[in-house]
């Protein structure tokens, strides 16, 4: 004789037998939400790189001894912050990363070239232009800047430098005013650097991508800046 709890769970056994789904198997469920998961990846890189941090690799010895670097070959990486810029201006002695302030220099790869190279950048399967520089801010919006007898002045007062060896002289350069919306920058190696003394000169707030915050390779180098 059945009893009473074992009458209810045979009345409701066909019902869950005719409702009840095969589970899938693991392996198929995963590979059905692959692709979702890798579009979910791709955006959340390329917001990152656009909007947050960014890796750039040094292309030239312009900021030697602080970033190596040199032509062909591979130089240190550093990361880029963007948001202090969403929230400020660029401080004396912030390292920045800025396109080149000639837009006749960078090459015109149309509207579908343009978002397929910043896509490939963006997700990092391509280096960075060439036509990206990073130095040293070394004068603000307003500021008279020039160099006498290997020292770097501004406003009339020689800036400290702590960040240079002490056998490096900066050569003299004129009076120089920096325009509204502009910054006068300079490499850290003083006799070998393309910058606002020589062939860049001012570099408009527009230009300026991010500010490079942390040495992140090689390993052994690992600092701030």
């Amino acid at each position: 004789m059945k009893t009473e709890a074992e009458r209810t769970a045979l009345k409701r056994a066909p019902e869950a037998k005719a409702t009840g789904e095969r589970p899938r198997n693991p392996i198929l469920r995963f590979l059905g939400e692959l692709p979702g998961l890798v579009i979910m990846a791709l955006v959340l890189a390329i917001l990152i790189k656009t909007f947050l941090f960014q890796a750039f690799y040094i292309p030239s010895a312009s900021m030697e001894p602080t970033l190596h670097g040199c032509t062909g070959c591979s130089g240190d990486r550093v990361l880029v912050t963007k948001i202090p810029y969403y929230f400020g201006d660029p401080k004396r002695g912030d390292i920045i990363v800025f396109e080149d302030p000639d837009p006749s220099k960078r090459p015109d790869r149309g509207v579908v070239g343009g978002f397929t190279h910043w896509l490939f950048q963006a997700v990092g399967v391509q280096k960075p232009d060439n036509e990206d520089f990073i130095k040293r801010v070394i004068g603000l919006p307003g500021d008279t800047v020039w160099a006498k007898h290997g020292k770097v002045y501004v406003n009339d007062i020689a800036i400290a430098e702590p960040y240079l060896p002490r056998s490096v002289k900066t050569r003299d350069f004129p009076r120089t005013k920096v325009p509204k919306n502009s910054y006068f920058v300079m490499g850290d190696n003083r006799s070998n650097s393309l910058d606002s003394r020589f062939g860049l000169g001012f570099i408009p707030r527009d230009a300026i991508i991010g500010k490079a915050f942390f040495l992140v390779w090689p390993p052994s180098r690992w600092t701030g800046l």
